[in-house]
């Protein structure tokens, strides 16, 4: 099939399959240029590895240090008339990579937030890993089902308390207009901590710990996103900041579940970027094509694994990481300079439908959002009839 994009809302339909390939190798190499870490990890699980931040990490933890990589994530495989999801193809890419350098290299389909995924995990590692050193935690959903009461919850996007009014960028119509998100009630608020919390990352920790599984001095870190004055209101004061709030407190339970190992919990703070879960957030377009910008210019945008880079070697595996008073390592301070800062809020009011690509970066926004699903590379034919298949055989 002719597979082109196909843009509905914040989210895209379909995937390139030798798009999304291309995106995995690019960021290998950048991986391979930067040089091994020093004292990293050698066995990492990885929930939530097959897209953004999750897939960064894997690739990091493999190509930059050599580990053995088990990847957890819940993709669509494509079918003789459907393409797959961008994460089957990008797990697809990964998988063969690693084998192909010799590293070992497995991955569960399925829903990571159930019993069922979490044995399955366990039995593999136990049988070809032996005990793992980093369980990164990436999960972005919108849904869970609870897997002791069987309850299925929905996270919501809303403020607490009262309503919030802020300027959004509609990435259909490339309108700009005021958009008001209503106030939470409590079951709202429950239902999305119970979603986007700490509780799933707790169970695997201690599913982990109980199955003897995680090695002496093992450490695990969840992602998050804070922000600054502008993104707060629906970052900080909202549904998604009591979810946050409980992943700092499931980083102190997992602590202490760890004690005995001498191992560490951390919740990692990361920059803002274009990816599928921050597409969809109120305001973030039109904030992140600001910032874009603004980074771009000062020479210190990132992506996503350049980000994850300087986890691993200035973070995680740093004999010197920065900790903030919450002990959350911090990888956001470049975006959060009063210079970077300050710039964004100047530009915010003065962005209109007719300066837009003058005034921010939205081009570079829409590119990286394309690219999360293998569009827009030069190096790919998009005219050319392709199976809708990876080009790699699969076993997940």
């Amino acid at each position: 099939m002719i597979i082109k994009p196909k843009v509905r809302g914040f989210i895209c339909t379909n995937a390139h399959p030798q798009g999304c390939a291309h995106n995995v190798h690019e960021q290998i190499e950048y991986i391979k240029q930067q040089g091994t870490i020093e004292n990293g990890p050698k066995n990492v699980l990885v929930i939530g590895a097959s897209t953004g931040y999750g897939l960064a990490s894997r690739i990091t933890a493999a190509f930059g240090c050599g580990a053995n990589t088990f990847g957890v994530f819940f993709e669509k495989p494509n079918t003789a008339k459907r393409t797959g999801s961008a994460g089957y193809y990008n797990a697809a890419a990964f998988e063969h990579a690693a084998q192909e350098a010799g590293l070992y290299s497995k991955s569960i389909n399925g829903d990571a937030f159930s019993t069922e995924i979490k044995d399955k995990t366990i039995a593999q590692i136990k049988q070809d890993m032996g005990k793992i050193d980093l369980v990164v935690y990436s999960l972005a959903s919108p849904r869970r089902t609870d897997p002791v009461s069987g309850e299925t919850f929905n996270s919501v996007l809303k403020p607490i308390g009262q309503s919030y009014t802020a300027r959004s960028l509609n990435t259909d119509t490339l309108t700009i207009a005021d958009v008001t998100l209503d106030p939470a009630n409590e079951q709202e608020i429950s239902n999305t901590v119970k979603v986007m919390g700490g509780e799933d990352w707790e169970m695997w920790i201690t599913a982990l710990k109980e199955a003897d599984v995680l090695s002496e001095g093992c450490k695990t870190t969840a992602y998050t996103y804070l922000g600054d004055k502008l993104t707060w209101p629906i970052y900080g004061q909202a549904t998604i900041g009591k979810a946050k709030e409980d992943l700092d407190r499931a980083a102190k339970a997992i602590e202490q579940t760890l004690a005995p190992l001498g191992g560490q919990a951390n919740v990692s703070v990361l920059k803002a970027l274009v990816t599928q879960a921050s597409s969809a957030i109120p305001i973030m377009p039109l904030y992140i094509s600001i910032l874009y910008k603004v980074m771009k210019e000062d020479g210190s945008h990132e992506g996503c694994i350049e980000q994850l880079y300087r986890l691993f070697s200035e973070g995680l595996y740093s004999d010197k990481p920065r900790l903030d008073e919450a002990n959350r390592l911090r990888m956001d301070e470049r975006e959060l300079r009063e210079e970077v800062q300050g710039a964004v809020e100047k530009i915010w009011p003065t962005v209109t439908e007719e300066n837009l690509f003058e005034a921010t970066d939205y081009k570079g926004y829409a590119d990286e959002f394309l690219k999360l699903f293998g569009f827009g590379l030069n190096s790919i034919d998009y005219d050319e009839d392709i199976a809708p298949e990876p080009s790699v055989k699969v076993n997940f």
